[in-house]
C-alpha cells in the first residue's frame, strides 16, 4: 500500500460519504478550529451513550456505543487528532418501573418499585445495590470489547451535588420548561406533570406529582407526599431527579455534551429536550437517529415478545467482527436481527476485509472493516492492522461441510476435512478459522441439521448426477476447486438434462446433496469434502430416486 500523509487522510475523510464521517463533519462544522475552552484551549469534543440499568446490557447497548465510537474515530481522522472522550451514561436513579422477567428474587424488586434503582438491594446478591450490579455488568461487557470510554453514573452525579448548578437553572426555568412540555402530554398528564421528581422522604420512592418552586437557589420545592403530607424539601444531593426529557436536556448541559445517537422511538425526546437544553443556556448536540431492529417476521423487536437476538447468541453463532459488520451498515435503515443473517454477515464481513488494501483511499474509508479495525486502536494514517486478511474457506462453505458431516461431527473432524483444501490445516495456523468451525458446528447443531432434509432428485436430475460422479471418477483427491468446478458447469449445460439455466442445476444439487435450496461453489465444496467422499453423497441421493450407480 502506498504511503498516506495525514493531509491526503483529512481530505479524504472531508469528503468522504461514509456515514461515520457525514456525522463527523457535521460535528466539524459545529466547532470550526476545533473545541477550545474560554482561553481558547482545544479541549475534547464530548460524545456520549445512555443505558437504562434496569435491565442487563445487550444487543442495542453494544450498537450504540460501536456507532457513536465510530463516529468519534472518524472525527479524530478527519480533525487530525483533536480530543475526544466517550461517556457511557447509567441512568440510575431512575425508579424501577417493572420488573425484570430475567432476575432471581423478583419480590424482592417487588416490594422496592418505584424507589432509584440505586437504592434497591441487589437481587443477585453480589452488590451494594441492583444499579451497582447493572453498572457493574455494562463495564464488564464494554471492557470485553475494548471500549474507550468513561463511565458516569446519575446517582454519584445527583447525590455528591454535582448536577445542582444544573438543577438550579432547571427550577430558575421552570415556567419556561413547562410551556415546552405541557403541548406534548395528555390533558390527564398534564394536571400531574412536573420535571422535577421528587423522592419521598418516608418511601423513598421517585414520586410523579406537582410541585411548586419555593426557592430555586436553595432548591427548595414544597410538594404532596404519598400519604398527603406537605412536604418542603431541596431537590439537591439526590432528593430528587428529574423527569426523562428535562433530564436528558439537563445531563446535556451538565456534562457539555456535543454528541449522542437515538434510535428513532426517541425522535420525539430529541426534539423536546434540545429546546429544554436551549432554555438551560446550552446546546442540543450532534447526534444520527437511526432506525430500530426488526425480528425475521419484519416486525419490531419487543423484549416481552422475546423475538429478538442477544448478544450472546450472535457470538455462539458468529464472530464479534461479523455483528459489528452487521450493525455499520446503513444504520437509518429497519435492519432484521434474527440467527439467519449471521453466516451472510461473517462471510461479508472477510470480503470486505480482504480487499480493502488494495482499494484506493477514499473506497477504504468507505469499507466497514476499515472502519471496525480501527475503533479501539485508532487509525495510524489510514493504516489497520489486519487489514487484507483472508479465510481459506468461507462460512458458508464450512457450514455446507458440517451439515453433510451430521449433528455428531467435532471440530477434529472438521479439520481433517479441512486438510483437503488448506495445506497448512491447524488450528493455531488459522486462529479466526477455528473460531468460526466452533461457530458452524453450534449453529448446524441448533439450526440445520434438526430440519435438513435431501430430497430425491428428478428423473433428468438423477442422470445429470450420474454424469458428474462419471466426472469425478477421473478425478484425483488433489484436484484444484477450478477444475471440478469446471466439470460440475459442463454437465449443467448439457442439454439433455434439460436445465434451463445452470440455476436450476445448483439448485438441484443443493437440495439433494446438502438439503439446502442454496450453497457454495460445488467445486469448492467438493475439493473440501473430498472427491471419494462427494461421490458417496451423490451414490446416496440416486439410491434415494432408485437409481442403482453403474
Amino acid at each position: 500500500m502506498d504511503t498516506i500523509t495525514q493531509e491526503q487522510l483529512q481530505a479524504a475523510a472531508a469528503s468522504s460519504k461514509a456515514w461515520p464521517f457525514q456525522e463527523a463533519q457535521r460535528l466539524a462544522k459545529r466547532f470550526p478550529g476545533g473545541k477550545r475552552d474560554d482561553d481558547g484551549n482545544l479541549v475534547p469534543v464530548v460524545f456520549e451513550t445512555g443505558y437504562g440499568p434496569s435491565g442487563l446490557p445487550h444487543i442495542g447497548t453494544f450498537q450504540e456505543v460501536l456507532r457513536t465510537t465510530l463516529v468519534r474515530r472518524a472525527y479524530e481522522v478527519l480533525t487530525g487528532g483533536h480530543p475526544t472522550r466517550l461517556i457511557a451514561f447509567s441512568d440510575d436513579m431512575d425508579g424501577l418501573r417493572k420488573v425484570p422477567d430475567n432476575v432471581p428474587n423478583a419480590e424482592l424488586l417487588t416490594a422496592n418499585l418505584g424507589k432509584p434503582l440505586s437504592r434497591i438491594p441487589d437481587p443477585f446478591g453480589t452488590h451494594e445495590s441492583f444499579a451497582a450490579h447493572n453498572n457493574a455488568r455494562l463495564r464488564d461487557f464494554l471492557d470485553q470489547f475494548g471500549f474507550d470510554y468513561e463511565f458516569v453514573s446519575a446517582s454519584d452525579r445527583y447525590n455528591l451535588g454535582e448536577f445542582d448548578d444544573a438543577l438550579r437553572g432547571v427550577l430558575r426555568n421552570y415556567g419556561a420548561i413547562m410551556e415546552v412540555m405541557l403541548p406534548t402530554l395528555r390533558a390527564e398528564r398534564q394536571a400531574t406533570y412536573s420535571p422535577v421528581l421528587p423522592v419521598s422522604p418516608t418511601t423513598g420512592t421517585v414520586l410523579q406529582v406537582p410541585i411548586e418552586v419555593i426557592d430555586a437557589d436553595t432548591g427548595m420545592i414544597r410538594f404532596a407526599d404519598e400519604d398527603g403530607t406537605t412536604v418542603e424539601q431541596t431537590i439537591f444531593g439526590g432528593h430528587a431527579k428529574l423527569q426523562w426529557k428535562v433530564d436528558w436536556a439537563m445531563r446535556w448541559v451538565a456534562l457539555g455534551v456535543d454528541y449522542e445517537m437515538c434510535g428513532k422511538d426517541l425522535t420525539d425526546s430529541v426534539t423536546q429536550s434540545g429546546k429544554i437544553a436551549r432554555i438551560l443556556g446550552g446546546r442540543k448536540p450532534e447526534g444520527m437517529i437511526y432506525e430500530l431492529f426488526l425480528d425475521a417476521n419484519g416486525e419490531k423487536i419487543s423484549k416481552s415478545k422475546g423475538n429478538g437476538l442477544t448478544i450472546e447468541e450472535w457470538l455462539t453463532y458468529g464472530s464479534e467482527e461479523s455483528l459489528g459488520f452487521y450493525l455499520f451498515r446503513e444504520p437509518k435503515s429497519a435492519k432484521q436481527l434474527h440467527v439467519g443473517i449471521i453466516p451472510k454477515a461473517v462471510d461479508e464481513y472477510w470480503q470486505f476485509r480482504e480487499k480493502l488494501p488494495s482499494q484506493p483511499l477514499e473506497q477504504q474509508l468507505g469499507n466497514a472493516v476499515w472502519h471496525l479495525l480501527g475503533a479501539n486502536g485508532g487509525h495510524d494514517l489510514g493504516h489497520v492492522a489486519g487489514a487484507g486478511d483472508s479465510l481459506p474457506v468461507t462460512f458458508g462453505l464450512l457450514l455446507n461441510l458440517v451439515a453433510v458431516l451430521g449433528a455428531g461431527a467435532d471440530r477434529a473432524q472438521v479439520w481433517s476435512y479441512l486438510g483437503n483444501y488448506i495445506h497448512d490445516a491447524d488450528p493455531a495456523a488459522h486462529p479466526a478459522l477455528d473460531v468460526l468451525v466452533d461457530r458452524a458446528l453450534a449453529y448446524n447443531c441448533d439450526f440445520v441439521a434438526p430440519t435438513l432434509v435431501r430430497r430425491p432428485p428428478e428423473a433428468n436430475e438423477a442422470k445429470a448426477l450420474e454424469a458428474l460422479d462419471h466426472a469425478l471418477a477421473g478425478f484425483s483427491e488433489d484436484t484444484s476447486a477450478e477444475d471440478l468446478q469446471t466439470a460440475v458447469y459442463e454437465i449443467g449445460k448439457r442439454e439433455e438434462f434439460g436445465f434451463e439455466n445452470l440455476r436450476d442445476w445448483f439448485k438441484a444439487l443443493y437440495e439433494t446433496l446438502l438439503g439446502s435450496s442454496q450453497g457454495p461453489r460445488m467445486g469448492s465444496f467438493i475439493a473440501l469434502y473430498g472427491v471419494a467422499n462427494s461421490r458417496r453423497l451423490i451414490a446416496d441421493a440416486l439410491m434415494q430416486s432408485g437409481v442403482e450407480q453403474a
